[in-house]
């Protein structure tokens, strides 16, 4: 750092005598010379404050910037203080078993931002499922949007871009800053167990224009969106929460049919991207999507351009169990080019995540510049929201009423246009 604050120095001295000098030559220059041409300028190298929060972490800092974490309970307990104090994790995740209603899931964020913000300089992912449909988290107070499924009928844009509005007014209400949603995946297999009507459709096109128009309301809304589920997981047939699904298809064809709703999101800056627990023994043999270089680095970052943060979906789910040990298989998902693991349920799984992460460091199995790329990435992210560790201000139960109601008749709007299709 000293050496290129020194490099910058000496340039801009460079550059202030080589004014000078052209000021005293300018007009001999412009009468001798065919054309007057300006003067070439040498790339000024400009501060980047991210590298530098970088160089002043310790690794389990860098570490625990890479795990998103799920809790127990309405509160949080020793094992959730703990995450944050020994492990510094990047951020939570939170269910239905988290959530009551908005005075007990404000009082939850807020008591886990006041913890973080007096021991670790860097804020919180708050994260969520919230797609609509059967998936929500939402306390009953709040209606239930309408199906991928059923807006996919609409095939209205507008309508799509409206939901994304919806969902994050709602997270926004109890201190929420990402949400994995919308789905991307292209439900061509009707026997489909997992994804079904979370769909938008079976076409690709179709699904492209609304999950884009859902992804941009909650951006919206200043809430982050991470679509999922890449490289697509809409013609399986294997819940991938029970068992790893196998899909036969080569590139050619995820290139024409699954991929293209991730490509047009990587046009329009998404901002994260969720890796799916499915195996392309076409693509890659040996190791399912979260764990493939070939499918992570190879095609969507080299091949697709795409920059942003990539997500693991949940490790814990028994595609990864039952066939890997969840610390080795967080360590080839890192290796293979994944920035964040995700560890919703257990303890001992998070805590087995982060320390096999953390000897794979140590002992040169993943390099610390890999490290600092996804750590630079997620901290990038986290600017680009603003995300900080101020409390959500509680709000009156009044208050609270109106705006519930004031979501619940939008939603009605929706649910009357999608209740009178198909």
């Amino acid at each position: 750092m000293r050496k290129s604050l020194l490099n910058l120095i000496l340039l801009l001295v460079l550059l202030i005598t080589t004014g000078c000098a052209i000021g005293q030559l300018g007009h001999y220059d412009k009468e001798n010379t065919e054309e007057s041409k300006d003067p070439i300028e040498e790339p000024v190298e400009v501060p980047d404050s991210i590298v530098d929060q970088i160089n002043s972490m310790s690794l389990a800092e860098k570490i625990g910037q890479m795990v998103i974490v799920g809790i127990d309970g309405l509160e949080a307990d020793q094992n959730t203080l703990e995450m944050i104090e020994k492990y510094h994790v990047g951020g939570f995740i939170f269910f239905k078993r988290n959530i009551e209603d908005i005075n007990q899931a404000q009082k939850l964020l807020n008591a886990i931002k006041e913890v973080n913000k007096k021991e670790n300089n860097i804020p919180l992912f708050l994260s969520i499922d919230e797609e609509g449909g059967k998936i929500t988290r939402m306390p009953q107070d709040f209606r239930r949007l309408p199906t991928n499924e059923r807006i996919g009928l609409v095939n209205d844009a507008d309508l799509s871009h409206q939901v994304g509005r919806i969902l994050g007014e709602e997270l926004n209400i109890f201190g929420f800053n990402m949400d994995f949603a919308p789905v991307l995946d292209v439900n061509s297999n009707p026997q489909n167990p997992v994804i079904g009507e979370r769909a938008f459709g079976a076409d690709p096109a179709l699904v492209s224009k609304l999950g884009l128009a859902t992804m941009k309301g909650l951006k919206e809304e200043n809430i982050i969106s991470v679509v999922k589920h890449f490289p697509g997981h809409g013609d399986t047939a294997v819940d991938s929460h029970i068992g790893l699904p196998k899909v036969e298809h080569d590139l050619k064809r995820l290139e024409s049919f699954e991929l293209e709703p991730f490509n047009k999101a990587i046009q329009n800056d998404v901002d994260g991207i969720m890796i799916a627990h499915i195996l392309l023994p076409q693509i890659d043999q040996n190791h399912p999507a979260t764990l493939s270089k070939t499918i992570i680095t190879d095609i969507l970052r080299d091949q697709m351009k795409y920059t942003g943060v990539v997500i693991t979906d949940d490790m814990t789910m028994g595609a990864i169990t039952k066939n890997y040990e969840i610390g080795e298989a967080a360590i080839q998902s890192i290796k293979a080019g994944s920035d964040i693991i995700l560890v919703c349920h257990e303890y001992k799984n998070q805590i087995r995540v982060i320390n096999a992460l953390t000897d794979a460091v140590k002992r040169g199995e993943i390099s610390l510049d890999r490290v600092d790329e996804s750590v630079y990435r997620i901290l990038k992210l986290k600017d680009k929201y603003g995300l900080s560790d101020m409390k959500v201000e509680p709000i009156t139960d009044q208050e609270q009423k109106n705006k519930i109601q004031g979501i619940n008749y939008k939603i009605n709007d929706i649910l009357e246009i999608t209740n009178n299709v198909g």
